[in-house]
């Protein structure tokens, strides 16, 4: 196959992505259909399928889009130069819950498309939490040889603050626990820090 039709594959495949999020977004994941995603593209659907063999492959795709966009900024903060471990670990914490509660929490009828993902343990989202989860561990690392903290283990510590996180980090979570007040973001990473240097007292 040549670049060009490469690239125009690759262009189709993004298109149908595109108006899928968007129609997930309008009408609901679980009222789209892909003859309303092919209507919506002047194509027939029969074309869909030739780059998504499924409804539930291109829902994997917008899924992949839409947490990639959470991976890129992550990993953007975690290799960046500016500040210390410390900072830049809570940054990037504050980073992943604010994106997803603005993808999802106000978009309830994207929140379906996720919730649903979850439930049926899409391959995307597992990949999603291993690349979260390895760029927390980059920035503890970097505090562990900055003498910023104290990780026998950075792996395990990595998944630690994950799982510390999850009530910020998990779409259904964010939402159900909106209106709990206490702890807040800022007195849970003020938590997983003070873990992570072993300061923390409950």
């Amino acid at each position: 196959m040549s670049d060009v039709a490469d690239r125009t594959e690759t262009d189709t495949r993004e298109r149908i992505l595109v108006t899928a999020e968007r129609l997930f977004r309008e009408i609901g994941y679980q009222k789209t259909t892909v003859a309303d995603i092919a209507k919506t593209l002047r194509m027939s659907p029969a074309n869909v399928y030739r780059f998504f063999d499924s409804k539930k492959s291109i829902n994997a795709g917008v899924a992949r889009r839409l947490m990639g966009e959470v991976e890129d900024a992550s990993q953007g903060i975690a290799a960046a130069a500016r500040g210390n471990a410390t900072e830049r670990l809570r940054e990037l914490l504050t980073t992943i819950h604010r994106m997803n509660a603005e993808r999802y929490v106000g978009e309830s009828k994207l929140h379906d498309m996720v919730a649903v993902a979850m439930e049926e343990n899409w391959e995307v989202c597992h990949a999603h939490m291993q690349c979260i989860i390895g760029t927390i561990g980059r920035v503890i690392a970097d505090g562990v040889a900055s003498g910023e903290f104290d990780a026998q283990d950075v792996p395990l510590a990595a998944d630690c603050v994950c799982t510390a996180m999850v009530r910020f980090f998990h779409p259904g979570l964010i939402a159900q626990c909106a209106d709990k007040p206490t702890p807040t973001l800022d007195q849970q990473i003020d938590f997983v820090i003070g873990a992570l240097q072993g300061t923390t007292k409950a």
